[in-house]
């Protein structure tokens, strides 16, 4: 056994990366042999049927080698607990179970160890696993499992049921009496050991066959990987029935991050560690055919991890390591997406380039993990130690300099758009102010005489007593009370349940009208919507009586938005036009057209407590400054007299159509977000008057909705809540991105989206998101969870748009065939 080899990088931030600890040739091929990982320990078999122990903590132990078999070893598993530590390992002839208490005694006195053979001629077995007290052993031999107990050695139960051989098995380990076990015949299925009986019998997944398996205990979620580099990742809450939560491509990923790694700017490597170059990677991916899953095994993030080196929030700590033949994945389960790769073929100092078994072990003592591996094509076995926070570091994304966040921590400055916005309105106020006074004086002038004249009485009302006040009734105030209580700020209930009762249900139009927007007003006493049919409605919040009809436009109405007061309404069209109504009057008050813009707007709304209107047109977004006359003359009430005029335009990078924008308006924020139809998002600094960050390849298509998590006024939340914000493409599910780092912590899959945009909202706690969907359902996600908790029906078509009301638990759900839906609480 050779000793340990070193292998680092020397970029200034980064330490060692992997060690090879250890190095062993064995007589007989080495490419699919069965490898184990314990706390302390490692085991693999040593020239066929001896069993090989191996220290991870001391380097300089000699290697333990226990033989009782004469079959080649073709399974090794370790126990759970470390007092005494067991390992058992299997081959056609028998089963043996080892305590590496005894056999270190045995040795010290001269003697031969010897195990205890719990059972003999079970065939070929693949797989071994302990459950978590040890008091019960997983035999996988052949298409069936053998449950052995360990004291008695007796077969507890023969659970018989795939139709290939089970490659993997995994004890629950919040549910004792449960195994679940993948199989050659592509499908898992969940046992009930203690009865003997099956619980879930999965569909086929894949076309090859399944090698691995993983429970994360955290997320209760079941990984599974195969042959071709498929992960499948099932929930396992009780209550979801082992839903489907994603499915992943591993070479698509390790495309998307390799791309994402060319266009960061790496750091400068020593000859030594050879890490590859954008060039390097680009030839790998074209050479690279599949990723088989060889290993799985939990991945601990949240220790050593600095905020400034690190790429991974310490706060998502939910990842999982992957072996695969090319090298080890860091596979983040939250947002299923790649945190970091580590090559075989980058070392060029490694024993073993190509790997044919791999297990995995992370120390959380120590910070690293440790990495068992075999040769593919010859008869070396290593061991490798790796630093994950050194591997995270040396692969980050470039910073952004300036941490990015929804709430302003400077004034705005003289040179912003926004400064001159608020210049503007301060000296019209100040001008509003100074106007009456120069009437009056002028008016109180005489005229044609020096002196005052006597009215001729033509002008002035007869001196005759009409009625007299009545001032001895008693004043209860019963009025105005009611009506501050109608309009009292009442604090949403958060321990409310999630509004999933359908409550009522209206339609619209009489003819068939889609309904492409909708959203609550800030007070959460009234709800508009858009239609298809060219028109804005109001209703009450309680979708009864009748509602306010806003007509003018040629087009569909593809965007509503309430202004901060609930006292203007502002809608977007297809035939090129932006109005903003009065919805008091139900008129309009300002109407921007086709001359204006050179593109159709795809988004507009309020925008800096009201002050500006921001919309998107083309490839740049405007800033509108407007100002509504609230005058009302009768004579000339044909006339205009709003104005509105462009403050500043920016373009989005790459001359892309903005597909959809959002910004704050509740309170004072600079940032807006866009999206752009090259997949891209891009955040605007308007304080700045510039472009402060852009993410590439966001979704796999054009976001078509970016949703701010903005609270409501009856809510309170963290401050840094507030720079959440999710995403949806027609086709890719929906991703929850934090805009301090611009990294996308968590991913929402489940609902069906594939041909029509759906909408998509946060609730004012911020603790779920909605969701329309094309099979008729509205679908809520919990902001912990990847697949949905709650899927509400009752809907008779595509559920276009979703809002939730600010003020209550209520959730209003559109559809394609014109219709509005009410979910209340239990």
């Amino acid at each position: 056994m050779e000793g340990p080899q070193t292998f680092s990088t020397d970029d200034g931030c980064v330490g060692d990366i992997v060690i090879e600890k250890c190095l062993v040739e064995s007589k007989t091929p080495t490419c699919h042999v069965p490898l184990a990982c314990g706390l302390q320990r490692c085991a693999f078999p040593v020239d066929g049927n001896g069993l090989g122990i191996w220290s991870t903590e001391d380097a300089s132990h000699q290697l333990l080698t226990l033989r009782g078999h004469h079959q080649p070893i073709t399974a090794v598993a370790f126990g759970n607990r470390v007092n005494p530590q067991l390992i058992c390992s299997a081959s056609q002839d028998y089963v043996i179970m080892w305590s590496l208490d005894e056999c270190r005694e045995k040795i010290l006195q001269g003697l031969i160890p010897r195990g205890t053979v719990v059972s003999t001629r079970l065939g070929q077995v693949l797989c071994l696993r302990f459950s978590p007290d040890d008091r019960v052993a997983a035999v996988c031999a052949g298409k069936q499992i053998l449950v052995l107990d360990v004291e008695s050695r007796s077969t507890r139960a023969e659970l018989e049921g795939h139709q290939g051989a089970v490659t993997a098995a995994e004890f629950c380990a919040w549910q004792a009496h449960v195994i679940i076990s993948v199989s050659e015949d592509r499908s898992f299925k969940v046992w009930d050991h203690r009865r003997g009986s099956l619980i879930y019998s999965s569909s086929v997944l894949t076309a090859s066959p399944l090698l691995s398996l993983f429970i994360d205990e955290g997320s209760k979620q079941l990984v599974t990987g195969c042959a071709e580099g498929q992960l499948w990742i099932f929930s396992l809450f009780d209550s979801h029935h082992y839903r489907c939560v994603t499915h992943v491509d591993l070479k698509k990923k390790r495309e998307s991050f390799s791309s994402r790694r060319v266009e960061s700017s790496p750091c400068s490597l020593s000859e030594e560690s050879q890490l590859p170059s954008a060039s390097e990677l680009e030839k790998g991916d074209k050479i690279e055919v599949a990723l088989p899953v060889l290993g799985l095994a939990h991945c601990d993030l949240s220790l050593g991890l600095s905020s400034e080196c690190g790429s991974l929030s310490s706060d998502n700590t939910s990842c999982l390591w992957i072996g695969s033949s090319m090298g080890l994945l860091i596979f983040n389960l939250a947002n299923c997406e790649l945190e970091a790769v580590l090559c075989y073929k980058d070392f060029r100092n490694l024993s073993i380039q190509v790997a044919g078994s791999c297990a995995i072990m992370s120390d959380t003592s120590k910070d690293k993990v440790f990495c068992l591996l075999t040769s593919m094509f010859g008869n070396r076995i290593a061991g490798l130690e790796v630093d994950p926070a050194a591997l995270l570091r040396s692969q980050r994304r470039p910073h952004l300099g300036t941490q990015l966040s929804v709430l302003p921590s400077s004034c705005v400055l003289s040179t912003s758009p926004l400064y001159f916005g608020i210049v503007e309105e301060k000296s019209a106020k100040l001008a509003h102010q100074k106007q009456p006074a120069v009437r009056s004086a002028v008016k109180d002038q005489p005229l044609v005489f020096h002196s005052k004249v006597r009215s001729s009485g033509y002008t002035s009302a007869p001196h005759a007593t009409m009625f007299s006040p009545r001032t001895n009734v008693r004043n209860d105030c019963k009025r105005s009370s009611k009506c501050k209580s109608s309009y009292r700020c009442k604090e949403y209930p958060l321990e409310t349940s999630l509004p999933t009762r359908l409550s009522r249900q209206r339609a619209v139009a009489e003819g068939p009208a889609a309904v492409r927007c909708v959203q609550f007003s800030g007070d959460g006493q009234r709800l508009a919507c858009g239609l298809a049919n060219h028109l804005s409605l109001v209703f009450d919040a309680n979708l009864t009586g009748t509602p306010a009809v806003f007509s003018g436009h040629d087009g569909a109405v593809s965007t509503v938005c309430w202004s901060l007061d609930g006292r203007w309404l502002l809608s977007a069209s297809q035939d090129g036009t932006l109005r903003a109504w009065s919805v008091r009057r139900t008129e309009l008050a300002l109407c921007l057209g086709k001359d204006m813009f050179s593109k159709p707007i795809q988004s507009a709304q309020f925008y800096y407590v009201d002050t500006f209107i921001l919309l998107s047109s083309g490839p740049e977004i405007q800033l509108l400054k407007y100002h509504i006359d609230t005058c009302k003359d009768e004579v000339k009430r044909y006339k205009q007299k709003s104005r509105c005029r462009v403050v500043c335009r920016l373009p989005l990078t790459g001359a892309a159509e903005v597909t959809s924008l959002s910004a704050v308006n509740d309170f004072y924020s600079y940032l807006v977000l866009t999206a752009g139809r090259n997949r891209t998002l891009e955040v605007f600094d308007l304080n700045a008057g510039r472009s402060a960050a852009v993410v590439a390849g966001a979704h796999s298509r054009p976001v078509h909705q970016i949703c701010q998590n903005k609270g409501s006024s009856f809510t309170t939340q963290p401050s840094q809540a507030y720079n959440l914000f999710a995403t949806t493409a027609i086709g890719d599910g929906i991703r929850l991105w934090d805009l301090r780092t611009l990294r996308c912590e968590r991913r929402f899959e489940g609902h069906l989206n594939r041909c029509y945009p759906c909408g998509i909202a946060f609730s004012p706690c911020g603790r779920y998101v909605a969701c329309g969907a094309e099979d008729r359902h509205a679908y809520v996600y919990e902001m912990g969870s990847n697949t949905f908790s709650h899927r509400l029906s009752g809907h008779t078509d595509t559920v276009t748009g979703v809002a939730f009301s600010p003020s209550a638990p209520q959730l209003a759900t559109a559809t394609l065939d014109g219709k509005l839906q009410l979910f209340v609480a239990e």
